[in-house]
């Protein structure tokens, strides 16, 4: 009995157990049901917009398209850059059943689809969706696009496209002036990233690299278009939602006359040198050769690693902008600017004169003399003279008199060891050298032996031909300091060529407060070095319709012993001097500087001034009235 009741118990117990545990589930299934419902209320009405446009996100693409690029144009309305079609063989991977196979069939009726390209060809289509195209071949020629055409029919999923790419249709004439475009690469990505301005390229697959393309890239690339497209989930394009066309770049027209370039690049001949012109009005450049030079176009498409290196091992160094980069002793080209300060400072006058005996010693000092180039002297000199014989010991008694402090502060008014301010990026300081300089460079102190060949534009005195260029015209200008510039005027997208919009250029402090009458003696002494009785370049210089000026210059390599006579035939050709010369034409009212520099050619007036004689004649007589010298 006591053990039925205990059973009873039990089981109500068990019961009253049951129903409490059923009670505290339900009520736990009901609080999260609410919470399921308040979850799916959040989602489905509170969070409705953002998850909206989440799905549209996934539904919609935005598309980025490549605006056109601008072109170029010389002053005369001549195209020195273009956009051209260029055809491509491209395959569809979606559309083509055996890739492989096709591969193999499309090689045997284009031999030019060599393995290499195979090779590429599948390391891209690793990295594209299906649905889109990879190129197999190339810059196709009519003829290849001919053959394929009739044949295509047997090639299903592959097709000829057409895009626009740079062409330079003066390939090597113009390389170091407007330079090329080429691939984006990681570090173009980073620049254009840091700069804020990737969004802009993301439908662009080139960018400028050197020159001109690479200086006014803003100007000529444009703003990217955009279309939104309805997508499916395999990123498939459904159908366009909006479109908003890109903004082609602003077409540019340069200083250039490139019938005087294709004469100046002609004229050098693959020599190992660079040659400039300005228009000394506002030192807009005319002309600019680097010798020799390579084919941009290369570039544009992708040069092999084969082509590049021989480029890069090339011993004549095409790769560089010999007339910006080129960096040589300016020699006794400078001789008409240190007179300029020698005057302004005092340490000469007019009617100086001094006797040169064809050598210079410092005074007091038992140091090794330094040599005239005549060896015999020139007699008694004034400063008219020194410039027309180009008298070596007179420049040596004004650098000592002047002091380096001195010479380096003018010439550096001059535009010497500045940049020059040219529109492209490709350019370098140079040296002028000073006390601090040398200290830093070499941790010596500046002796005064130092300053003596700097009187000459030689010892630790380095310059660039368009820094004696820019310097010419500032001699011409009377002190106007203006920078080289490449750039004349830009032109809106599709408007006509006589509508462009002139440019404005850079100008610097002025030299002031010097007389108009040592500006004078400088210039007339040029004007001696062409036509005097004894002027150092009057060979190159005889039978003239018109009168110029100028001053050559000869850049010793390296330094000769006090007993050791210069004979170029007995050197090797790296070891030989450089030829300098610059001068203005017509003289009584210039229309063009010309500055030249042919590396390891010898002496300044005998190799230099005949190159700038014809580029005078050519520049400013017709052909049929040209003179030959």
């Amino acid at each position: 009995m006591l053990r039925k009741r205990s059973q009873i118990r039990d089981h109500h117990e068990e019961s009253r157990l049951f129903k409490s545990r059923a009670l505290v589930s339900f009520v736990g299934i009901i609080l999260l049901m609410c919470v399921l419902l308040a979850n799916l209320y959040n989602i489905q009405v509170n969070q409705f917009q953002d998850y909206k446009t989440r799905s549209n996100d996934n539904r919609i693409k935005v598309v980025p398209i490549a605006p056109n690029r601008g072109l170029i144009y010389d002053r005369n309305g001549v195209l020195l850059a273009e956009n051209r079609p260029v055809f491509n063989l491209e395959v569809t991977l979606e559309k083509v059943s055996n890739i492989d196979e096709t591969i193999a069939d499309l090689q045997q009726l284009m031999p030019e689809i060599t393995p290499e390209r195979v090779e590429s060809f599948t390391r891209e289509r690793r990295q594209t969706r299906r649905f889109k195209s990879v190129p197999i071949l190339t810059q196709l020629t009519q003829e290849q696009v001919a053959r394929f055409s009739v044949n295509q029919h047997n090639y299903p999923g592959v097709a000829v496209t057409a895009n626009l790419k740079r062409h330079y249709p003066y390939d090597k004439v113009l390389t170091h002036v407007i330079g090329y475009v080429s691939r984006i690469n990681d570090r173009d990505m980073r620049r254009l990233v840091r700069e804020e301005r990737a969004a802009n390229y993301q439908a662009t697959r080139d960018i400028g690299k050197l020159g001109i393309e690479r200086y006014y890239e803003d100007i000529l690339h444009g703003t990217a278009g955009y279309q939104e497209v309805e997508v499916n989930s395999r990123g498939r394009i459904i159908r366009t939602l909006k479109y908003v066309p890109p903004s082609p770049g602003k077409d540019i027209v340069l200083n250039l006359d490139i019938e005087l370039q294709l004469y100046v690049y002609k004229l050098l001949d693959s020599r190992r040198g660079s040659a400039i012109v300005l228009d000394p009005v506002d030192n807009g450049v005319l002309a600019m050769v680097s010798s020799p030079s390579y084919d941009p176009n290369a570039f544009v498409h992708g040069i092999s690693s084969k082509a590049y290196n021989a480029l890069l091992t090339d011993i004549n160094r095409p790769l560089v902008n010999r007339a910006t980069l080129g960096i040589y002793p300016p020699a006794s080209t400078v001789k008409p600017f240190i007179a300029v300060a020698a005057l302004q400072e005092g340490v000469v006058t007019p009617t100086t004169t001094r006797n040169d005996p064809g050598y210079w010693r410092i005074p007091n000092s038992k140091t090794r003399p330094f040599r005239d180039w005549l060896r015999w002297g020139h007699g008694v000199v004034d400063i008219t003279k020194s410039i027309e014989e180009s008298v070596d010991t007179f420049y040596y008694q004004i650098a000592y008199d002047l002091g380096i402090d001195r010479i380096s502060s003018w010439m550096n008014m001059f535009g010497f060891g500045e940049y020059t301010g040219i529109d492209i990026h490709e350019e370098s300081k140079a040296n002028m050298p000073t006390r601090d300089w040398k200290m830093a460079r070499h941790r010596t102190p500046w002796y005064q032996g130092d300053t003596i060949p700097v009187g000459i534009g030689q010892g630790y005195w380095t310059a660039t031909p368009m820094q004696i260029a820019k310097a010419t015209s500032v001699l011409i200008n009377h002190g106007e300091v203006i920078a080289p510039h490449l750039l004349r005027a830009t032109i809106e997208n599709g408007e006509q060529f006589d509508l462009q919009q002139l440019e404005d250029y850079e100008t610097y402090p002025p030299i002031t407060g010097v007389p108009e009458k040592y500006w004078n003696i400088a210039t007339d002494g040029m004007r001696l070095v062409n036509h005097g009785k004894k002027g150092t370049a009057r060979r190159a210089f005889t039978n003239m319709d018109y009168v110029t000026a100028g001053k050559s210059g000869t850049a010793q390599v390296f330094g000769l012993a006090e007993d050791q006579e210069y004979n170029a035939e007995e050197l090797e050709e790296h070891l030989r001097d450089h030829a300098l010369y610059t001068g203005f034409a017509p003289y009584e009212k210039p229309e063009f500087v010309v500055t030249v520099v042919l590396e390891n050619a010898g002496g300044g007036s005998s190799n230099g001034g005949p190159v700038v004689r014809r580029i005078f004649d050519h520049a400013i007589l017709s052909e049929k009235e040209e003179s030959k010298p």
